[in-house]
């Protein structure tokens, strides 16, 4: 009795240490310095190879810069604290790297500068940036608007239709001297929806239909038939546009989206079969995509018959000329591929002047945003928020995949802007929306469950 006693009034065992999630927004300042002093001392080289002295504007360059990168900084301490630590600092060092190469080109082509209105616009994007992360305190809250987006977007994709082609597509607006392009904004408004719709119907997407070879599901059509007609109007139309990358990207996020919604694998080899089809098509019947399917079979045609290089041959002879270690900023001659160097073959200057070292970095930065946003989808744990970040991140996956396939001859050009790092003002906008959105879904998928904070 004595024993039992004894046992009964031991004291309880301590409570369990006070465990927090860690916020780590300390390693995020610190990466975000390392980011600006990359770009700050970029943008000093190539000043000095250029004129031998420090330029000018540097010291507004860094304030401006690391303004910006700290008030983004401070936006997602005080509302997003969870948020992952690399998708900003990957964010502001590819922005910073792209501008970088821009005000090198045009240093080589001084009637055509490009380097202002880029960080303009870099300065806009930063400003929404900060607006989506202070304002939007639930990613959920956008699968109300799922229908609204879809319309929104097929607007933004037809308007363009009713505008002068520029370089043989219509897909910008002109007006009062300034021009963008809708359908960058669109393909988040499609990721929305996509996301939207198929986290409602995904029980139906994973039980119903008609077995199939592969495992693969067939769905009915009351399901698969809205989506899948508002992906064919809005391909309908940017055919229509000839804005075949913006094409081939909508195709690839449907696809990788609804593969993520059903888990059925086949339904990646008949979208990679219906894309193969596709391209073969249009590259067979419209003269546009058939002239850069003739210089991806051979791109040196142009030289052979006496005419000089095209442009996809000055990007191989700039890869090609970089080598290992490239040329060093300032010392390259990729401003001869031509009026779009800044554009769509920016990777050139970049894989002649830093050499493969250097190209490689870069395209280990897109890869690190990237996973960083599956993680974030790994790790949520609604439906809508799991298939969005799946969404976005598809987004830069498969940009930076069509262009740098493009520029290397891996895959025929489409007419595209590598994210961040290309002039553009549209497509530096939408990405910095992108990272906006994928740091409140990666603050929502780290964050404590309220269970968890009540405990610790």
């Amino acid at each position: 009795m004595t024993a039992l006693t004894a046992k009964v009034t031991e004291p309880a065992p301590p409570p369990p240490p006070d465990v927090r999630a860690a916020k780590r927004r300390g390693i995020e300042l610190t990466l975000l310095a390392g980011a600006v002093l990359i770009s700050v001392l970029g943008h000093l080289y190539v000043g000095l190879a250029d004129t031998g002295h420090t330029p000018r504007p540097a010291a507004r360059y860094a304030a401006g810069l690391g303004g910006a990168a700290l008030l983004a900084h401070l936006a997602v301490r005080f509302r997003a604290p969870y948020a992952d630590p690399l998708l900003l600092p990957i964010a502001v060092l590819l922005n910073g790297l792209g501008l970088v190469l821009i005000q090198r080109l045009d240093l080589a082509t001084p009637g055509e500068s490009g380097a202002g209105d880029q960080l303009r616009w870099s300065a806009l994007g930063v400003a929404l940036f900060v607006l989506v992360v202070a304002a939007l305190r639930d990613h959920r809250a956008l699968q109300k608007y799922a229908y609204l987006s879809v319309t929104v977007a097929l607007v933004l994709m037809l308007v363009p239709v009713f505008f002068p082609a520029v370089n043989g597509a219509h897909i910008w607006i002109r007006f009062a001297g300034l021009s963008f392009q809708p359908g960058e904004f669109a393909k988040i408004l499609f990721a929305v929806f996509f996301a939207a719709y198929l986290a409602a119907n995904r029980t139906a997407l994973a039980l119903t239909g008609r077995r199939l070879l592969w495992k693969l599901r067939l769905l009915p059509g009351r399901v698969l038939g809205p989506i899948l007609a508002i992906w064919l109007l809005s391909v309908g139309v940017l055919v229509l546009e000839r804005d075949l990358g913006t094409s081939l990207l909508f195709f690839g996020l449907f696809v990788i989206m609804l593969f993520t919604a059903t888990g059925r694998i086949g339904w990646i080899a008949i979208g990679l079969l219906l894309a193969a089809l596709g391209a073969y098509a249009v590259g067979t019947f419209e003269p546009h995509v058939h002239g850069r399917v003739d210089d991806w079979m051979n791109p040196f045609a142009s030289i052979e018959r006496g005419d000089g290089p095209g442009q996809l041959a000055q990007s191989l002879f700039a890869f090609a000329a970089g080598g290992l270690l490239g040329s060093g900023l300032g010392h390259g001659q990729s401003f001869l591929i031509g009026f779009a160097a800044k554009s769509d073959f920016v990777l050139a200057t970049a894989g002649e002047e830093l050499g493969l070292v250097g190209l490689t970095a870069i395209l280990i930065l897109y890869g690190l945003l990237v996973s960083r946003g599956f993680s974030a989808a790994l790790a949520l744990r609604d439906p809508f928020g799991r298939l969005l970040a799946t969404g976005l991140a598809s987004i830069v996956a498969l940009q930076v995949f069509v262009i740098t396939g493009g520029v290397t001859g891996l895959i025929p050009l489409t007419g595209m802007a590598m994210p961040f790092l290309a002039q553009g003002g549209s497509s530096v906008v939408t990405n910095w929306i992108i990272v906006a959105l994928l740091v409140r879904l990666s603050d929502n998928a780290r964050r404590p469950r309220p269970a968890e904070e009540a405990a610790a």
